[in-house]
């Protein structure tokens, strides 16, 4: 593991640990102040904490090198683990919104003191943890993740906040609820993004932000490039994109196949960050074919019965 790695990783340890006790913190404090919002973030900042810890996984995984059983590593564990994450957050979600509306009808009466408390330490704890990452968060899409999460916590903790002060100084109680209603559609938000973008990756999609068509263009405006075929595009994880494809090469470029194959895997790691690449050149077979080579799983089952 590089030298930047392991600083990221300390930085991520640190964030984990702090969101860790204000998760306690706030579980504890919920339950002892009968605050349904504190409660709710306390949901919040479990998906959080599930997001840093998979940043970390992530950077660990990484360092794994691929086996005979794993050809690709590890990566895939972390989807995996999305896609777990995102079902279990959801249907807490739902949860929090049953609840919430049962107190909109009939308000419990809430202890401010304590749920101020809870939610100022909560505050505190996530700005530190933020500037923690705030020194990579520009330069690594992986940490700046993680920022941007510990920063909704941050967000939810003002939310909680002002509730507390309200009912401390007004008596309205519904504003518990409300706030708890609020938090729980923001988890709701958060885990349907987690959910799409784990199955999208599971399904094999085209990494999202990017098109077939414009990585075709980009291969194709490269000099000594005649056409490329059976242009497939995917993500190993969230963050490693992979690429097969053939390409056709320009007669008078034959020679240069080594030169060329650097220039494309140049620009396709300078323009869509993808990394992994296999490509053929001078496929005969797929001269005029589509862009996208359509898959037949009988296939295996007809070369089967010819062996």
């Amino acid at each position: 593991m590089s030298g930047i790695d392991n600083t990221i990783s300390k930085r991520l340890i640190f964030a984990i640990v702090l969101t860790a006790i204000t998760l306690v913190a706030e579980i504890i404090g919920g339950i002892w102040s009968n605050s349904l919002a504190l409660l709710s973030d306390a949901g919040h900042v479990f998906l959080d904490l599930f997001a840093l810890v998979l940043s970390l996984a992530a950077i660990k995984l990484a360092a794994q090198p691929p086996n005979e059983l794993h050809s690709y590593g590890w990566h895939r564990a972390e989807v995996l683990a999305s896609l777990v994450n995102g079902l279990t957050v959801f249907l807490m979600a739902i949860g929090i919104l049953y609840e919430g509306s049962k107190r909109l009808i009939s308000p419990e009466e809430v202890q401010t003191t304590p749920m101020l408390v809870i939610a100022v330490l909560g505050l505190v704890a996530n700005l530190l943890a933020a500037k923690g990452l705030h020194g990579h968060a520009h330069d690594d899409l992986n940490v700046k993740s993680a920022f941007l999460h510990v920063l909704g916590d941050a967000a939810a903790s003002v939310g909680v906040i002002a509730g507390a002060i309200l009912m401390r100084y007004s008596g309205w109680y519904q504003a518990d609820p409300i706030i708890s209603i609020a938090i729980g559609l923001l988890i709701l938000v958060g885990a349907g993004r987690v959910l799409r973008e784990a199955v999208h990756i599971l399904m094999e999609g085209v990494p999202r932000g990017m098109s077939i068509d414009q990585v075709a263009v980009c291969i194709r405006g490269i000099e000594g490039v005649a056409d490329v075929h059976h242009l497939n595009v995917w993500s190993v994880c969230s963050h490693i994109f992979a690429l097969s494809a053939h390409v056709e090469i320009q007669p008078e470029n034959d020679e240069k196949r080594e030169d060329l194959l650097h220039r494309i895997e140049h620009e396709l790691a300078q323009q869509f960050h993808i990394t992994h690449t296999t490509i053929q050149f001078d496929c005969s077979s797929c001269n005029g074919g589509p862009l996208i080579k359509e898959l037949n799983h009988r296939q295996r089952e007809a070369c089967d019965h010819q062996h």
